[in-house]
């Protein structure tokens, strides 16, 4: 068996051009297989992308064997469940963030995935780019001192109001779309959160349009974070220490891959060579399958994220401090 995986995309979801992108740089990842619940929708999809094959439902992409790997980019209350099914069928899952809100259920999709002999991540594309690892290293290494506190944002303004994002029923909502990144950016930073305290402001349709959260970690380092779904486009992560801070302007795109260490010196820039996140997600889930690298994430990070997320929607309900 060669070192080139075998991919299908279970959906036709505007996310997907990102991937295959990804994958038409590299030699590792083919993407022979996409499938909808519109059998024309597919083969108009798969046409237009030179795409091998379409399928007319998800359970006969599933049943292909030449398929080995699939990438599910469905709404989120599908994400489990699908995950799941493609498990059961002798496929290893991409499955495009977040897995859920639910720790249960991700627990419940690791546990299929273990017993099945076959991988499952969470498609954090952002963790694969050298930006993040940049990142990582230097506020371990002690670039800034003793860290103490982490901000993350990242929303932007969705005006159609039929957009699954906002669909209660779908898992909707800006915590879950966006969110999820700071929440992600901050456990890299501090690890796993003791507490969290979050706020949101409800949208017509039921989700949260407007999030905010603290999150504190071991070490008394704290977090915090805004999300939304109605504000201008924000991105931004900071590591703040005690002797300076580590700020990065695109931390989830990484479009521009530059990190400003700011200290009482000045500002530095640390640039880092520009990188693919798609690629580097999909090679290294491929490479993975092929025994050749260890999986980036995994079953602890799927959990801490989604038992995180769990907390914060639970603390904005009850309108106080939830522990972990």
């Amino acid at each position: 068996m060669n070192g080139t995986v075998n991919w299908g995309f279970v959906s036709t979801a505007n996310i997907n051009d990102k991937l295959l992108a990804g994958a038409a740089d590299s030699d590792r990842v083919d993407v022979i297989a996409v499938a909808s619940r519109d059998a024309a929708r597919a083969e108009a999809y798969a046409r237009d992308r030179g795409i091998e094959r379409a399928y007319g439902s998800y359970e006969q992409l599933l049943a292909d064997p030449d398929v080995e790997a699939v990438y599910i980019s469905l709404p989120n209350s599908l994400h489990v469940e699908w995950s799941v099914r493609a498990l059961e069928a002798g496929k290893h899952v991409l499955c495009e963030k977040p897995l859920s809100r639910r720790a249960e259920d991700v627990e419940r999709a690791f546990d299929v995935a273990e017993q099945s002999g076959r991988l499952l991540m969470e498609a954090f594309m952002y963790r694969h780019n050298p930006q993040t690892a940049k990142l990582e290293e230097l506020v371990r290494g002690g670039a800034i001192g003793r860290l103490r506190l982490g901000r993350a944002s990242f929303s932007f303004p969705l005006a159609d109001a039929g957009n699954v994002r906002l669909n209660a029923s779908l898992d909707g909502g800006g915590l879950m779309d966006v969110g999820c990144y700071c929440v992600s950016g901050l456990r890299l930073l501090g690890g796993e959160p003791e507490q969290v305290y979050g706020e949101q402001v409800l949208s017509e349709s039921g989700v949260d349009e407007l999030f905010t959260g603290t999150m504190r970690f071991p070490g008394d380092v704290l977090g915090q974070f805004d999300a939304g779904l109605v504000l201008q486009e924000r991105d931004e992560l900071e590591a703040i220490g005690e002797e300076g801070s580590l700020f990065l302007d695109d931390p989830w795109h990484c479009k521009r891959a530059v990190i400003e260490l700011r200290t009482a010196g000045g500002v530095e820039e640390i640039a880092v060579a520009p990188a693919h996140s798609y690629r580097l997600e999909l090679e290294n889930m491929s490479d993975a399958i092929r025994g050749e690298a260890e999986p980036l994430l995994g079953r602890e990070d799927a959990m801490g994220q989604a038992r995180a997320i769990e907390a914060l929607y639970r603390s904005a309900a009850e309108h106080r401090p939830v522990s972990l």
